[in-house]
């Protein structure tokens, strides 16, 4: 459940954050993400996300290059040559953030994240991809990021667009698992499934970090977490996520297996000096960030 901030501005913050993840100048109208507003992420204590450059551990570099942007199909533009063009919005100018806040001129063109399971199927949060229509709705993304200072791409190639050609399974709870599993229309080339968790869990205390797509913005890596809270069907933990987050692999950060998927947290940002900045909480504040147990997709995919 959503712990909601009582400060008034809010209720339009979030307004404008599901206007945004509805519908978009470049795309028209987009295939129902109404789930996709109750789902907010935050920062706790410091801000631990970090660009694909920016990370020099080759093992991490691998398990971003298995992450995906989940994007509108007709944010993607045919391109001579089978390349594609994605179009997206301006970060700060969509939210409506202080020019202060990371990130702010960055384009943002995902509605949630997804990671490879199997050469040609991927596990997402259920409430991302909900029926086949939105599935057949769904292009993939590999490598939307940013890989050098000031380099983010906005153009990619045929090993890097797929598209949903079937939901396996989707599974939404508001306070359980959340989690869905489709397949791709062809085998992922040249990317690695992740290796997912198949015997024991976490416990409170243990070290996680996540890969995905916060607020729709280029594939960032936030570490610095540990696990808050086991319940039955998932984990809570102080990660630094956003909606956009929603679908993100969860990393044991001494295995590198996945433990889990990214799906409900705290409200995302709030209103200083008339524009949005980032909410932030102490490490143990606030309600944390749920993750659901890999062990669901691990028996969708059996």
């Amino acid at each position: 459940m959503i712990k909601m901030n009582p400060v008034n501005t809010l209720a339009t913050i979030f307004a404008v954050t599901c206007l945004f993840l509805l519908w978009s100048p470049m795309a028209g109208a987009l295939p129902s993400r109404e789930s996709l507003c109750i789902q907010p992420k935050v920062i706790y204590g410091v801000d631990n996300r970090q660009e694909y450059y920016e990370i020099n551990d080759p093992f991490v570099k691998d398990l971003a290059d298995s992450t995906l942007a989940l994007v509108d199909r007709r944010q993607l533009q045919n391109l001579p040559g089978a390349q594609y063009k994605l179009a997206g919005r301006q970060y700060g100018s969509a939210y409506g953030l202080c020019t202060t806040e990371p990130y702010y001129s960055q384009q943002i063109s995902a509605f949630c994240t997804g990671f490879l399971v199997a050469p040609n199927l991927v596990a997402t949060a259920g409430h991302c991809i909900q029926s086949q229509a939105e599935c057949q709705n769904t292009q993939l993304v590999f490598g939307f990021a940013v890989k050098g200072p000031q380099a983010q791409d906005d153009i990619f190639d045929d090993q890097q667009v797929y598209s949903c050609a079937e939901l396996i399974k989707s599974e939404i709870a508001n306070s359980g698992a959340d989690y869905a599993v489709i397949r791709i229309d062809r085998m992922a080339i040249g990317r690695s499934s992740l290796e997912l968790r198949s015997q024991g869990e976490l416990s409170v205390g243990d070290e996680v970090f996540v890969i995905g797509h916060p607020s729709g913005l280029p594939v960032k890596i936030a570490g610095g977490a540990r696990v808050r809270a086991v319940k039955n069907e998932f984990y809570v933990a102080n990660l630094d996520t956003y909606g956009g987050n929603s679908g993100s692999p969860v990393f044991n950060s001494k295995t590198g297996q996945v433990e889990g998927i990214l799906v409900r947290g705290e409200t995302d940002y709030i209103a200083k000096d008339g524009c949005n900045i980032s909410n932030s909480c102490a490490n143990d504040g606030c309600r944390g960030e749920d993750f659901t147990k890999i062990r669901h997709v691990i028996d969708a995919i059996k």
